[in-house]
């Protein structure tokens, strides 16, 4: 099977939490389908994220207070966690948590 590429973005300061880079283009392995927002959670922990997974994770989700937008479409009204990933989608996690 061929590879997933997807496009992953943070902001927010999301994106520190993930050695400071805003954007990734990534290729997910085409052994692993259907891809779901579930699985590229425990992926992007795997291989991208680089400090604090407290900060991003909390349990198999995403901390509250950390926005995800699938091709500019909130993922609560496409599913979220089970959510099937289509070739090239953006995937984008902003923060809304601003520490003082």
């Amino acid at each position: 099977m061929e590879d997933l590429p997807l496009t992953i973005e943070f902001g927010g300061g999301a994106e520190l939490l993930f050695n400071k880079v805003k954007k990734h283009s990534v290729n997910l392995p085409g052994n692993i389908r259907p891809w779901t927002l579930r699985k590229l959670l425990v992926w992007l922990k795997d291989n991208l994220l680089t400090e604090r997974p407290e900060l991003f994770l909390q349990g198999d989700t995403v901390r509250p207070g950390i926005l995800v937008l699938v091709n500019e479409s909130d993922w609560e009204l496409l599913g979220q966690l089970d959510y099937e990933l289509q070739d090239k989608d953006n995937v984008l996690f902003i923060s809304t948590l601003h520490g003082g």
